[in-house]
């Protein structure tokens, strides 16, 4: 039986369904319906609808005195869509982490489909940071991120930013803020509002890529 994607359904840490699968019109739907899959290996997997829900408005994200003279320095080469699998095993790279190998395989499949994207830092040849996600309409739902050099990722993020803004999309979901995205300017709105605007974010017609 399929799932029931509906966001009043959340309890009260946020978590809607258990089940269902991750094909990509399962995936895609719940992203439309404000929920993201968010599990550990041997779990089922758990879909999610937090409230609140945390987000970075796309004008104000924070760049560090640092942070800009490492951008001007242009320490790495940024590029877009050019590495999204190794990205991925990028950011599974911890101790403990959600990115199962069957969400790999999920949003590897997303992407060939033009949905998932990601954003590259190179210094010379090797991939030092990346940060990716999921785009639909004009949300961006940002997923991981990780750095194998100091500032990689966040370049990677601000760089992301920039390019969203200028492709006019105006949504940038964050799910659940930490204190690092926190410290890059994400801030918490009620699920209401999300939802609110998720629609129509989700009328805009975008491109991640012509």
């Amino acid at each position: 039986m399929a799932l029931i994607f509906q966001p009043e359904n959340a309890n009260e840490h946020g978590l809607v369904a258990i089940g269902g699968d991750l094909r990509p019109s399962t995936v895609l739907h719940a992203y439309r319906n404000g929920i993201f899959p968010w599990y550990s290996e041997g779990e089922p997997i758990l879909w999610w609808s937090p409230d609140p829900r945390a987000i970075f408005e796309l004008d104000r994200f924070y760049i560090s005195r640092r942070l800009e003279r490492t951008i001007r320095s242009e320490k790495f080469r940024v590029t877009v869509n050019r590495a999204f699998a190794d990205v991925m095993l990028g950011c599974a790279d911890r101790e403990q982490t959600w990115i199962t190998a069957d969400m790999i395989d999920a949003y590897v499949r997303l992407h060939r489909l033009g949905f998932a994207h990601s954003v590259e830092a190179w210094h010379e040849s090797e991939l030092v940071g990346g940060v990716y996600g999921v785009a639909i309409g004009g949300l961006f739902a940002g997923e991981s991120m990780f750095h194998r050099a100091t500032d990689a990722s966040k370049v990677c993020l601000a760089y992301l930013m920039e390019y969203l803004k200028l492709r006019g999309y105006v949504l940038f979901d964050t799910q659940v803020i930490t204190e690092h995205t926190a410290s890059l300017g994400a801030t918490n709105i009620p699920r209401a509002e999300y939802l609110l605007r998720l629609k129509e974010a989700l009328q805009k017609q975008t491109t991640f890529i012509d």
